[in-house]
């Protein structure tokens, strides 16, 4: 055969196979939050309760039980009582707070309505205008522990 010959081998084809796929990496969802936001400009009406927190930058009209943390916001407004284990205050509240474990009044809010907490702070130009009562803490044991509050500046 020479070397320039005519004929030529054609090569057997070969398989396809559709490319192994890359492992894929199993990424942790993150830790489930229970934060609730009712947004300026926002007004809800009704009852609220649960666990977790509230941040009420809007007008919540109603009542507040929850075993957590509310913020009113500078913005915000609650017309209702409010039943929490924390509660931060930078807007306006108009009814009854009880604070299971912690009450602050902000220098920017207003309580229109009786407090009872075990732990109450109002700073310089914060202003309450009813009555407050000191309360001693429950038993650690019977009690389930506070949702934290979230960290940052909410106001």
């Amino acid at each position: 055969m020479g070397l320039f010959s005519s004929q030529t081998k054609t090569p057997e084809p070969e398989e396809y196979r559709a490319p192994e796929p890359a492992p894929v990496e199993e990424v942790p969802l993150p830790e489930p939050r229970s934060v609730t936001v009712i947004a300026s400009g926002v007004t809800v009406t009704g009852n609220l309760q649960g666990n977790g927190t509230v941040q009420v930058e809007g007008v919540l009209e109603g009542e507040i039980r929850l075993e957590g943390a509310v913020t009113v916001t500078s913005t915000g407004l609650v017309k209702g009582p409010v039943d929490a284990d924390v509660v931060h205050i930078a807007g306006r509240v108009e009814g009854n707070i009880q604070a299971r474990d912690h009450l602050r009044l902000e220098s920017s809010g207003t309580i229109e309505g009786d407090v009872t907490s075990v732990s109450f702070v109002i700073e310089d130009g914060g202003c309450l205008n009813g009555r407050s009562t000191m309360i001693r803490p429950q038993s650690t044991s019977r009690r389930p522990k506070p949702a934290p509050v979230p960290e940052g500046d909410l106001f």
